[in-house]
This record gives structure tokens, C-alpha cells and sequence, in this order.
């Protein structure tokens, strides 16, 4: 059975993307059949055919060097840069809920380790009209575990505080966090990271400095962040 791993990040711009590509490829590397899942990007851009490019999944799958075919990485993908739900209204096309469960669950069956990035911050809507979803719909359907990705500047310990204790609340379980942007004998950073240890009862599995191509963490406990799919695989 596969085994998956659910990004979150404290909020956009945090670089979650560029963790995600990293954990991939540290997979990729060693040995390791992965593959990536989002279920709604924005703000992508067009080829000249008018087709969008989901410019997230080619980031990962550029890093990481997965042959995982582009078109399986993503159900839904939208040109404005907004979350989801609004790009939706703009656009058309909105998330379905069947459609993210019917796709990650094919990528379930063909590879071993999927990480599923989110959108945005954990809060961020996928859809909200008549239907609302969000992003713990798709968590819980799938019973997956998480990893919260967090800038390690200023500001930190207060997003990654309160997206631990909103996620805690509503029974999403975290397995660490990922410090980006991270530079070794800044006080400041150092102190971050302590402090956002002590206050969540998190472990920073790991800390990814400006440039990194690689992930600074043993694949064996990279490995461990993973958990058995709990939903239907079909």
C-alpha cells in the first residue's frame, strides 16, 4: 500500500513549493517510487496553444527529476493568482471533491510515496459556494498525515503557533516542520526555531537554507513522516 504525506505552510510565499520539490527528489534519490499531488493551483501561466501550465507541479517535478507525467499531478488549475475558490468564480471549472479523491487515489496506485501539497495556507478554500470545501475535507478523506512548512523570519512563531493549534483542533495531525529560508547563527532564526519546538511540541525535522538542492535529513526519517493511506483506494 502507498504511503502519503500531506504540505501545508504558515501562509503563501513561504516556499512550499520549493520544500516539496526537495522532499521529492531526497525520495527520487533514494530509491524511492514518489509522486506529487495538488488539487487546485492558481496564478499559472499559458503555452501558446492557450493550455495552463501548473507552473507548482512542473516546479517539483523539474527539482525532483520524477517521470510522473505533468497532466496526473493536478485536477484542477487556474490562470489568476488567487485562491482557488475565486479563481473558480472567474473561471469556472470549480473543485469537485470526487475528482481530487478519483485522481490522488490513481496516483495512489502507482507509486509508493505521494506528497500532496496544499494551497496557500491550511485555511485557504478550495471551493466555497453552494459546495464549500477545504483543504481538511481533503485531509480527512484521506486520513493523511501532515507537514507544516514555515518561513524562519520574523513573524514565525506566531503563524506557525496558530496553524499548529487550528490544525491540532480540528483533529489534522502533524508530524514536524520544515524551516525555510534558514540561516545557521542568526539568532533570530535560531531562537524561532526554538521557541516554535517548545510551544507546539513539534520537532523542525528540518531547516533548508537560501539555495539548497538538497534536503538536510535522513531518508529513513523522511521515510517515517509518511503514513499508510487511511481512505478508499479504489
Amino acid at each position: 500500500m502507498s504511503k502519503s504525506l500531506f504540505i501545508t505552510g504558515t501562509g503563501t510565499d513561504v516556499g512550499k513549493t520549493y520544500v516539496t520539490g526537495l522532499i521529492v527528489k531526497k525520495l527520487r534519490e533514494g530509491g524511492r517510487s514518489a509522486a506529487y499531488h495538488k488539487a487546485a493551483m492558481s496564478g499559472n501561466e499559458r503555452r501558446p496553444d492557450g493550455s495552463l501550465i501548473p507552473g507548482d507541479a512542473l516546479q517539483v517535478k523539474t527539482m525532483s527529476g520524477i517521470e510522473q507525467p505533468l497532466e496526473e499531478m493536478c485536477p484542477y488549475v487556474y490562470e489568476t493568482a488567487v485562491s482557488p475558490h475565486l479563481a473558480a468564480k472567474f473561471e469556472g471549472n470549480p473543485v469537485e471533491m470526487d475528482c481530487i479523491l478519483d485522481r490522488f487515489d490513481h496516483v495512489c496506485r502507482s507509486y509508493d510515496y505521494i506528497t500532496a501539497e496544499g494551497s496557500g495556507g491550511i485555511l485557504c478554500p478550495l471551493r466555497f459556494d453552494e459546495q464549500k470545501i477545504q483543504l481538511e475535507d481533503f485531509i480527512k478523506a484521506r486520513s493523511l498525515a501532515c507537514l507544516m512548512i514555515a518561513d524562519a523570519g520574523l513573524g514565525t512563531i506566531n503563524a506557525v503557533v496558530l496553524t499548529a493549534e487550528y490544525m491540532k483542533a480540528r483533529a489534522m495531525p502533524v508530524k514536524g516542520i520544515i524551516f525555510n529560508h534558514y540561516e545557521p547563527g542568526n539568532p533570530l532564526h535560531e531562537d524561532n526555531r526554538r521557541m516554535c519546538e517548545t510551544m507546539t511540541g513539534l520537532k523542525v525535522v528540518a531547516c533548508v537554507k537560501e539555495g539548497d538542492t538538497e534536503l538536510d535529513i535522513p531518508l529513513e526519517l523522511l521515510e517515517e513522516l509518511y503514513e499508510e493511506n487511511g481512505g478508499t483506494e479504489k
